[in-house]
């Protein structure tokens, strides 16, 4: 008996891609929550390795303080060459830790989207900020 898979790549070929700026649920999974404990910011953020992306290194920003991460409320920060908002709105008092924290952290935050390390290694890596200014 025959199963009939279909890969993304296959779908492709066959014209059942999803429109450009659709998200497939299952995209959320590639990508690593970092909650306020991880970072010492206020607010969560997700990173993730490249994959399939065709735009340049950036995380997204939940707009929500603590550790909610509400996927329709989010900001894009990109990574490189400096921090700075690409997509959303996000208040001062979130955009200046945020932007600092990815410059703390830019070089693990660009090794991980380029594949260079995992998860793990990222983990390991990332420097927390201080709320009171600090590193």
């Amino acid at each position: 008996m025959a199963i009939g898979l279909l890969t993304k790549a296959d779908a492709g070929r066959r014209g059942h891609t999803k429109p450009r700026g659709v998200r497939d649920p299952d995209d959320l999974f590639e990508m690593a929550n970092l909650f306020p404990d991880d970072t010492g910011l206020p607010v969560t953020i997700w990173v993730s390795p490249r994959g399939h992306a065709r735009h340049a290194a950036r995380i997204k920003v939940c707009r929500v303080a603590g550790n909610p991460m509400v996927p329709s409320n989010t900001a894009v920060v990109a990574i490189a060459p400096e921090p700075h908002l690409i997509e959303g709105k996000l208040p001062a008092r979130y955009l200046a830790p945020v932007t600092h924290w990815v410059a703390l952290n830019a070089d693990a935050l660009l090794r991980y989207w380029n594949g260079e390390i995992g998860t793990g290694g990222l983990l390991r890596e990332l420097r927390r900020v201080d709320q009171t200014g600090g590193t």
